[in-house]
């Protein structure tokens, strides 16, 4: 591969480069990786089988499924609970809890139908506040209201046990919030998911409003010591979506979470 390379290009960093020293250096690597590296599939299962506790985490979105997101804009994987059974090799017998991430906003990568998008000073608030950036490329994500439909099917998808409702502190110092409450297409409300990009870019959406709040919940640790206007936000979305919000994040720290008791 290198020769041809070689042949084809005439860049310093290629035809300087050391194969051998490369190789050596994968090697030391490899020695001290090696102890790590087992049967996953066997591992997972006989931790189960011990009756050891297994968490998995998920990455992306249920939005990217391969199969159920918003295609073509999806990953190639499915970030779905299914996805746990089909990566990991487990059955879904196996699965417990399931607990839903999502944001106090609503955020988007690249291109896309995005219903609840703000293109104004309330976005770039939250783009700012948030630290919206891709952690590789550093890609600027477009920001909106939380939006209840998509929400809802996730749910439907994945059955969540609870949501853990994070960055509500991005939140403060607006003067007022939306929700999305509902989505209507040619007038009617539809109690769907739109399962076309087509249909999803002719929906409009319904919003609600609801009070804001200017405290500081950085350091919050207790649901009743959020300012009352935080509270109502919680509960609002809790009512809509109408499953437990167990977590509700209250900064960056890794000690900024609120467990709320079921």
């Amino acid at each position: 591969m290198l020769k041809r390379l070689k042949k084809r290009f005439d860049f310093k960093d290629i035809q300087e480069y050391d194969v051998e020293k490369e190789i050596e250096k994968y090697q030391q690597i490899r020695e001290q990786i090696l102890p790590m590296i087992a049967d996953t599939v066997h591992y997972v299962n006989k931790a189960l089988k011990d009756g050891k506790k297994v968490l998995i985490e998920g990455a992306n979105a249920v939005m990217l499924d391969i199969d159920f997101g918003t295609y073509p804009f999806v990953t190639s994987s499915s970030p779905s609970i299914g996805g746990a059974c089909t990566g990991l090799g487990i059955p879904p017998s196996k699965i417990g809890k399931v607990i839903g991430v999502i944001k106090a906003y609503c955020t988007r990568v690249g291109a896309g139908c995005f219903p609840t998008e703000l293109l104004d000073q309330v976005g770039d608030h939250m783009c700012q506040v948030g630290h919206e950036f891709g952690t590789t490329t550093g890609r600027k994500r477009r920001c909106g209201w939380i939006d209840i439909p998509a929400i809802k099917y996730a749910h439907m998808i994945n059955n969540f046990s609870s949501f853990c409702l994070t960055k509500l502190d991005v939140l403060t110092g607006l003067d007022e919030l939306k929700i999305g409450k509902s989505y209507k297409m040619e007038g009617a409300e539809i109690d769907f998911f739109p399962s076309t990009l087509k249909e999803l870019d002719k929906v409009s959406v319904e919003f609600e409003t609801l009070a804001g709040w200017k405290e500081d919940i950085s350091k919050v640790t207790k649901f009743e010591d959020l300012p009352v206007a935080a509270q109502n936000y919680v509960k609002r979305v809790e009512e809509l979506l109408g499953v437990p919000i167990e977590y509700v994040g209250t900064g960056p720290a890794r000690e900024s979470i609120i467990h709320r008791a079921l």
